[in-house]
C-alpha cells in the first residue's frame, strides 16, 4: 500500500481514483497531475513501481497544497471571516448554511438533529403541573 502525501492509497483501485482519497485532490486535477508524472491513469495502485510513486509524490509536493496545509489554510480563512464579522463568518459561527441555501425545510446535515421547541408531551406537562392536563 503506497503512502503519498501522508495517506495510504488502496491497492485494488485505479490510480486516478485512489489519488482522490488525498484531501485537496479531486477528479478534475488528477489527470493533469498524472500527465506531469507520466503515469497511466488506468494502472492499479498495486502495479505501480517505486519510481512512479516517487514521481507522483514529487508532482504533488511541487505544485499542490494538500492534506494538513490545505486544511489549516481553510480553517484560517473561516477564522478570519468570523473575526471580521462578515455575514459568512456569522453563518459559520452559528453552524448554518453559508451559501444562501434555505433553512426552513432543509439543511439538516449542517444544523444537526431536530430540536423540538414549544411542544411538550402530556406526561412532562403533568409533572410540571401546567394547565391543559388532567392531574385530578
Amino acid at each position: 500500500m503506497p503512502r503519498i502525501a501522508g495517506r495510504d492509497l488502496p491497492d485494488h483501485k485505479r490510480i486516478d481514483i485512489a489519488l482522490t482519497y488525498i484531501y485537496g485532490i479531486g477528479r478534475t486535477n488528477v489527470s493533469p497531475l498524472l500527465k506531469k508524472a507520466s503515469v497511466l491513469a488506468n494502472k492499479r495502485v498495486k502495479d505501480l513501481s517505486e519510481e512512479e510513486v516517487g514521481r507522483i509524490q514529487k508532482v504533488i509536493d511541487s505544485g499542490l497544497k494538500v492534506e494538513g496545509d490545505l486544511r489549516s489554510e481553510v480553517s484560517e480563512n473561516i477564522k478570519r471571516l468570523k473575526e471580521v464579522g462578515s455575514y459568512r463568518g456569522v453563518r459559520h459561527a452559528r453552524s448554518l448554511p453559508v451559501r444562501g441555501q434555505r433553512t426552513r425545510s432543509n439543511a439538516r446535515t449542517k444544523r444537526g438533529l431536530r430540536k423540538t421547541v414549544g411542544a411538550l408531551r402530556k406526561e412532562t406537562r403533568a409533572k410540571l403541573g401546567q394547565p391543559g392536563t388532567k392531574t385530578e
